[in-house]
């Protein structure tokens, strides 16, 4: 397991919060919004729960191509030993300057995504439940005085 360092959690959380994140199903780029329903995903891929989650830059620490597509191809490994199943997308920060590949999780368990974000260095993902809006859910203590909608904080 990768041993996590966040300089800032809440300003991470914020811009995690902020980022856009699509999954493309079908031909059609279905987007995810943290504190909105994903209706239209969830019309795709029916499930009781959902998240998304990635194994690219953990921490928001830039890695390079070969080790980030190493760390997905581990992920994915798990994700199919589970029987999760999967679809590609990304997330993005809205200027455009940031992007990095993750996957849509249709099924899988909460305790499952937060052992596999914890696995993979990662500070936070994203999970529901159908038809509850988008949540982020960050693996860190909830910073004093700070207040990020929709988000959880879950101390490692």
């Amino acid at each position: 397991m990768h041993e996590l360092r966040i300089v800032d959690a809440a300003e991470l959380a914020t811009a995690y919060a902020a980022a856009e994140y699509v999954v493309v199903l079908d031909g059609d780029p279905l987007p995810l919004r943290v504190g909105e329903p994903a209706r239209d995903l969830e019309a795709y891929v029916p499930a009781s729960r959902y998240s998304f989650i990635t194994a690219w830059n953990p921490a928001s620490e830039p890695r390079s191509d070969a080790a980030n597509e190493a760390a997905d191809a581990l992920l994915v490994a798990q994700l199919d030993t589970l029987g999760a199943s999967r679809h590609a997308g990304w997330a993005q920060d809205s200027a455009g300057r940031w992007r990095e590949p993750g996957w849509l999780v249709a099924g899988l368990d909460e305790s499952a995504v937060l052992r596999l974000a914890q696995e993979f260095g990662q500070a936070g993902v994203l999970d529901w439940e159908a038809g509850e809006p988008v949540r982020l859910r960050m693996l860190a203590p909830r910073p004093v005085g700070d207040e990020v909608a929709h988000t959880e904080w879950i101390p490692a």
